[in-house]
């Protein structure tokens, strides 16, 4: 890894947030010899380094991308690679990555867009387009490594801090809030990369290239780490409650974010273990079937014991009204604006205008009468395209204020609410999948009913109904689609699913709405994306850290 480029952002970052005490408070040695070690030895000068470390090294624009967070660009190319929006901005590519190779009309033509997903991601995927700005699996490893990094250089600190109250309590929050974080951040790279690093030392580094199972592996321990600690690492809730009031920006305690208990702590844990196993196994759903199989991919179907694990976690993960780690806009002194830090902020506004459009495959998903449709989105103008991002929907800026109905966007400051990681509605979506696949159907759909009444969606129920296990996972598709829209999730759904996997493997996506140049509406097309399920090891790091003997393969070698 490029240490230098992290340590500068790092110690950049801690400065941006407005969060770092003074100079007195701090402590600080030689100003001419500076050094993290010999300048942060207070207790608040290691809280302000620990914020810093999450919310600018991790979150924060690193190298000058579309929008200005990463919840902007390597969130983005999740929706566009989920076929939530389209671009037509060359921005990183954003135009073109998530083009399908063909597809087929009502009429039955086939039209083919004469651009391939994968032949892009591996013909920009060198230090020289990563310089010019068009290299997409740059980002997403450049802000996750920089958080793994910026987490072990606070975890190398917090034992040699004088702590106030209970020490021990308070030295073993900010140990959490590490675990927890760099259980984030190989989440983060094991679900999109086929490699990663395992890198746990301040200053450490390795050129041990192993294949993304050992990353989920180590996301699971260091979740598991978070957990165990808050059960029995906290003896005064007084002082845990003060020091995590203080990691969590203020302006981030608002609505479903604030200052977690350590139950509900446990809770996100729970959740975020079982999308570490749901995310990255194949559920094929393709064309209405169940038993849909993929030929050829880069990980394995989920089992029945799979269900059961992720059935278990999540009967055990977050529930209504549990606080979450979520994000919003400040104004300044924040680590995303209202306007462009998040894919949401992107799509808000008309669609002939807005960076990102909404897709005509994200809106069929909703059930008529939804009310959410209402609130948020009009067809006053169309966009015409003549490949695949065509729309007849903008979204409102803000909703239309209907009571109790989800908001999906807004660009005044502090309104929207971004989840980071988990949320009720995943956590009650993952029960209802797993309940589906496991037989339990009735149970599955009343948590779908959950989750619409919970968004205000106000359509009927489908709890029973008697629907078939397939008609029940098509509610589930739908309801996944809409209620968990640009958080990230969307490709790596589509993926497990089947739809991003080329026909001819058995994947595709069939049924689709599809607007054309000429303004013409089809309801039933077939669309071929055959796309890259695991990216490639970005050429910035395997080219400065060439492969140690063994490591796992750089390429995707299933593609």
């Amino acid at each position: 890894m490029n240490k230098n480029k992290y340590i500068l952002s790092f110690l950049v970052g801690i400065l941006l947030l407005g969060t770092v005490a003074c100079k007195k408070e701090l402590n600080v040695g030689n100003p001419n010899l500076p050094t993290v070690s010999g300048n942060i030895n207070t207790e608040s000068g290691l809280i302000s380094l620990a914020i810093g470390a999450v919310y600018v090294n991790g979150f924060k624009n690193g190298d000058d991308w579309l929008g200005d967070s990463y919840f902007s660009l390597p969130y983005g190319y999740s929706e566009l690679l989920g076929d939530v929006v389209g671009a037509q901005a060359s921005n990183q590519l954003i135009s073109t990555i998530s083009i399908p190779n063909y597809y087929i009309l009502d009429n039955s033509s086939k039209v083919s867009s004469s651009i391939s997903n994968i032949a892009q991601i591996r013909a920009n995927n060198t230090r020289a387009q990563t310089g010019a700005g068009y290299n997409p699996v740059y980002y997403q490893w450049l802000n996750m490594y920089a958080l793994n990094s910026a987490c072990n250089t606070v975890l190398s600190l917090v034992d040699n801090i004088t702590f106030s109250g209970d020490a021990t309590t308070r030295a073993n929050t900010v140990k959490a809030w590490c675990y927890w974080w760099k259980g984030y951040a190989y989440a983060s790279i094991g679900s999109m990369y086929y490699s990663g690093l395992i890198v746990n030392d301040a200053g450490g580094s390795s050129n041990k290239y192993l294949v993304k199972d050992s990353i989920i592996a180590e996301s699971n321990k260091y979740f598991n780490m978070t957990a165990s600690l808050l059960g029995s690492g906290i003896t005064s809730a007084t002082d845990y409650t003060t020091v995590l009031g203080e990691l969590i920006p203020a302006y981030c305690q608002v609505g479903n974010g604030g200052i977690l208990t350590t139950d509900m702590w446990i809770r996100n844990v729970n959740t975020m273990l079982a999308r570490n196993i749901l995310v990255n196994k194949l559920a094929p759903f393709v064309n209405g079937n169940p038993d849909a199989t993929i030929t050829t991919s880069s990980t394995t179907a989920m089992t029945t014991a799979d269900w059961t694990s992720v059935l278990t976690l999540v009967t055990n993960g977050i529930k209504k009204g549990d606080y979450v780690f979520t994000g919003r806009s400040a104004g300044a002194n924040d680590f995303m604006s209202a306007s462009g830090g998040t894919v949401a902020a992107m799509t808000t506004g008309v669609n002939t205008s807005s960076t990102f459009r909404i897709s005509e495959r994200f809106m069929q998903n909703f059930k008529s009468g939804d009310k959410r449709i209402k609130n948020n989105f009009d067809t006053a103008t169309k966009y015409l395209d003549d490949i695949s991002f065509g729309t007849r929907y903008s979204m409102i800026d803000g909703g239309n204020d209907s009571s109790g109905v989800y908001m999906y966007g807004s660009t005044t400051a502090a309104v929207y609410e971004l989840f980071i990681a988990g949320s009720y509605e995943e956590n009650a979506l993952m029960l209802a999948e797993a309940n589906i696949r496991l037989g339990n159907t009735d149970a599955g759909l009343a948590y779908i009913d959950a989750v619409r009444t919970y968004l205000g969606a106000g359509v009927a129920t489908v709890t029973g109904t008697g629907l078939t296990k397939a008609a029940a996972l098509t509610e589930l598709v739908k309801e996944r689609r809409v209620a968990l829209a640009f958080r990230g999730l969307s490709f790596y759904d589509s993926r497990r699913w089947g739809w991003t996997y080329d026909i001819s493997n058995g994947g595709g996506s069939y049924g689709n709405t599809f607007l054309t140049s000429a303004g013409v509406v089809n309801t039933n097309v077939t669309i071929n994306y055959n796309f890259l399920d695991y990216w490639d090891v970005p050429a910035d790091e395997s080219e400065l850290n060439p492969p140690a003997s063994g490591s796992a393969a750089i390429l995707n070698p299933n593609f």
